[in-house]
């Protein structure tokens, strides 16, 4: 299956859905600029530079500076403008200039002052929340493709991923080797976030107790990476020992979605105690998706599962010491980070044709990390794993 471009009915329900979340949000609004590359690619279907102007009332225009082309060739959007300087868009904003709506999260003060020098908009606000809810409820076509990305994964994780695991191999040798082996079965390479400054590069790999060790990500599975500048993948130094597990946390991503998926692998004798935090971990997952059904919230789905981990169980739960997360797992998309949480606070009703990643993981202090990842889609009958069942360590010897 390839890649198609983006229909035009798609395009033109993200943008009402879009403004109507702005109209319920933000009641006074009248402009918005989009300037981030995957919010305008979700918008207009092509990811090119540029800036992405909506208003209350007229059409959308979509100005590119490089390559409009090629943003000819790929979009559907039906206003694509070329210009050479943002200065060239202000002849066609037919608006006061007093507040524009921006992403706030993500956009560098320097690019907008750039593009406002032209227009002089006296203040900004924020437009994050209205475009995260809208983003949050996926389409038919956008559930397509994260299925897709999700049958890549589960092949690559499941059937593919133990041959190249044996005693001795490194953490970057493994994590090379897995991800050579996704994109041959159709995985896009990059691994994108949402949240500002984070990155990865495929996901975390983490033998024994580097699934303990300290982590700057917003994630529960620890890892020691290529170096202090690059702390990404895995290690060259930390190998497989036998009588350990390996712990692979990836990305895989189609046509710009992404399903994310944890699974372990053990070689030689693990411990019984092992198995029974990992079934444990099995079982909250499995627990979690039964709650997550159209009408509940996110925010008492984690309440009521989290009050079925007890005191001994909850310590290194979600992250070994300062590890340790406020999140039982996250809504996936364009990005592997995507709005909202499983975590207190978040009140954003579930509805059918959202998807979410469940990623309970428990830290064994001078072991490792274990638990389990699964990518679920909302249906009216409850939640489904897009990127496989088979829940247990997988053995590779």
């Amino acid at each position: 299956m390839s890649c198609v471009n983006v229909p035009y009915s798609e395009l033109e329900d993200r943008l009402n859905r879009f403004r109507k979340n702005m109209d319920n949000l933000n009641p006074e609004w009248k402009i918005c600029a989009i300037f981030g590359k995957v919010n305008q690619f979700y918008f207009t279907g092509t990811m090119q530079n540029g800036v992405l102007i909506i208003p209350r009332d007229s059409e959308a225009l979509f100005f590119v500076r490089k390559s409009y082309h090629r943003a000819l060739e790929e979009s559907e959007f039906p206003q694509i403008k070329p210009i050479k300087s943002f200065s060239e868009t202000e002849k066609e904003i037919k608006t006061d200039k007093d507040v524009i709506y921006v992403e706030k999260e993500s956009l560098p003060i320097a690019h907008f002052e750039r593009f406002n020098k032209h227009l002089g908009f006296r203040d900004t606000a924020s437009l994050d929340v209205a475009l995260l809810k809208t983003r949050a409820l996926k389409s038919d076509f956008e559930v397509i493709l994260i299925k897709k990305a999700g049958e890549i994964h589960y092949n690559a994780m499941e059937k593919k991923a133990p041959a190249f695991l044996s005693e001795g191999v490194s953490e970057a040798e493994f994590g090379s080797d897995l991800i050579r082996e996704m994109i041959r079965l159709g995985h896009h390479g990059v691994t994108r976030l949402g949240t500002y400054n984070a990155e990865l590069y495929l996901g975390n790999i983490s033998f024994g107790d580097s699934g303990n060790y300290y982590s700057s990500f917003d994630g529960p599975a620890g890892l020691r990476g290529f170096s202090p500048a690059v702390p990404l993948l895995g290690s060259f130094e930390k190998k497989l020992q036998k009588n350990s597990v390996a712990l692979a946390d990836t990305g895989c991503c189609y046509c710009g979605y992404y399903t994310d998926k944890t699974t372990i692998y053990s070689l030689g004798k693990i411990p019984a105690i092992v198995y029974d935090y990992h079934k444990k971990c099995v079982e909250i997952q499995n627990k979690t998706a039964e709650l997550l059904k159209p009408g509940e919230t996110v925010g008492s789905v984690y309440e009521k599962v989290m009050k079925m981990v007890d005191d001994d169980f909850n310590k290194d739960f979600m992250g070994f010491g300062p590890n340790k997360v406020k999140f039982l797992g996250h809504g996936i998309g364009l990005v592997i980070d995507e709005y909202p949480a499983i975590a207190k606070g978040f009140n954003e009703e579930i509805r059918e044709n959202m998807v979410f990643a469940i990623e309970p993981k428990k830290g064994i202090k001078d072991f490792g990390m274990v638990g389990i990842e699964n990518t679920f889609l909302i249906t009216d009958k409850g939640s489904v794993s897009l990127t496989g069942d088979k829940d247990e360590i997988i053995k590779v010897d």
